[in-house]
C-alpha cells in the first residue's frame, strides 16, 4: 500500500491543513503523520482528517513533537538514557502519541528505541568514510579490524541499553493493546543505535506472542549498513518478513545519502519488494530537499512497476 510521510513538507507549512493538501495534490491519499510536527499544526490536520481528505495509515513517534523541542528531533528523549527524566519524558510522549494516533485510526506507530553512548564519528561515520575512500577494498585488513572492534565493543556495552529498551517497550505495548495500534520498531542507520540486528531479532522473539509488536523496515537505513558491510540488505529483509509491519521507502546515493526519491538511487526495489506483502504500508519518507517534480516522476514510474502496491 503506497503511502507518504509528512516529514517531506512539514517544515514548509505553518498550518496542518495546507500541509496535507500539498501531499494530496500529488496523488497520495494514505499518509503517515511524522515526527517534528509542532502541536500548533494539529488542529489543521484534525480538520483535514474529519473532512475525509486522507487516510492515516500510521504515525511516527513523537507526534506531535515535544513542546520544548524546537527542531525535528525524534531522538531528543530516549528510553535508553542514563537520565531518568529523559526516560520518563520519552515514555510520556510515546503514550500521548498512541492516544493521538488512535484519534486518526492509525494502524501503526513507528518508534526508535534509543542508542548506546558511543560516538558515531569514531565508529559508523568513520567506517562510512573509509568505504567512500575505498579503504575497504584497497586495505581490507585495516577496514575489517576497525569493523570487528566496533561490533565487539557495541555488543559488550549494549546489554544495559537493550534491557532498558525492552522494559520500555513492554510498558508501551500495554497501551498499544488498549488502543489497538501496532508498534513498529524501526531499523536504524547507525550501529550505535538500539537495536542492532542481533538485538532486533532478540526483541522480536521476546514479543513473539504479542500481536502489537513488530518490525519496521527502513530501506534507506538498512542500505547504509549494507554499504559499510554490516549486513546484506536482501538477506536481512527476507529474515525479518515474519515480523514485518511495513516499510519506509527512500533511496540512497552511495554510500551515505539516504531519504532520496525512490528509483533514483542505488536500491534494487524490484528485487527487495519480492519479499514484502504489497498490502503492507510502503511509506515514502523523503528529505525536505527533494523536488516535487522529481517525486511525481518517480511516482509515475513506481505505479507502472509496482501496481500491486496501489490501494
Amino acid at each position: 500500500m503506497l503511502s507518504f510521510s509528512t516529514c517531506w513538507n512539514n517544515s514548509r507549512h505553518h498550518d496542518g491543513d495546507t500541509m496535507i493538501d500539498e501531499i494530496l495534490e500529488m496523488g497520495f491519499h494514505n499518509l503517515e503523520l511524522s515526527h517534528g510536527m509542532m502541536i500548533t499544526k494539529l488542529p489543521g490536520i484534525q480538520k483535514a482528517y474529519k473532512e475525509g481528505k486522507f487516510n492515516c495509515v500510521g504515525v511516527h513517534n513523537f507526534f506531535p513533537s515535544p513542546v520544548e523541542v524546537m527542531i525535528d528531533a525524534p531522538d531528543a528523549f530516549e528510553y535508553t538514557s542514563h537520565r531518568s527524566y529523559d526516560r520518563k519524558r520519552a515514555m510520556d510522549m510515546t503514550l500521548k502519541t498512541l492516544e493521538v494516533a488512535a484519534e486518526f485510526d492509525a494502524d501503526y506507530m513507528v518508534l526508535h528505541m534509543g542508542s548506546v553512548p558511543m560516538n558515531p564519528k569514531k565508529w559508523t561515520k568513520r567506517l562510512t568514510q573509509m568505504v567512500e575512500d575505498r579503504i575497504d577494498i584497497d586495505q581490507p585488513k585495516k577496514y575489517n579490524k576497525l569493523k570487528e572492534k566496533f561490533i565487539k565493543k557495541r555488543a559488550k556495552i549494549g546489554r544495559l541499553y537493550y534491557a532498558r529498551a525492552i522494559e520500555a517497550l513492554e510498558q508501551i505495548a500495554e497501551k498499544a493493546k488498549e488502543v489497538d495500534i501496532k508498534l513498529a520498531v524501526e531499523s536504524r542507520s547507525r550501529y550505535e543505535d538500539t537495536p542492532t540486528e542481533d538485538e532486533m531479532i532478540a526483541l522480536q522473539e521476546h514479543f513473539a506472542d504479542n500481536p502489537h509488536v513488530g518490525y519496521w523496515h527502513d530501506f534507506g537505513h538498512v542500505q547504509l549498513k549494507n554499504n559499510i558491510h554490516l549486513l546484506e540488505h536482501e538477506a536481512w529483509l527476507e529474515k525479518m518478513v515474519p515480523y514485518l509491519v511495513g516499510c519506509h521507502v527512500h533511496d540512497v546515493y552511495w554510500p551515505k545519502r539516504d531519504h532520496r526519491v525512490p528509483l533514483t538511487g542505488e536500491l534494487d526495489f524490484k528485487a527487495l519488494l519480492k519479499h514484502v506483502d504489497p498490502t503492507l504500508p510502503l511509506t515514502w519518507e523523503l528529505s525536505p530537499t527533494r523536488d516535487k517534480g522529481e517525486i511525481l516522476k518517480a511516482k509515475e514510474v513506481w505505479e507502472l512497476a509496482f501496481p500491486e502496491t496501489l490501494q
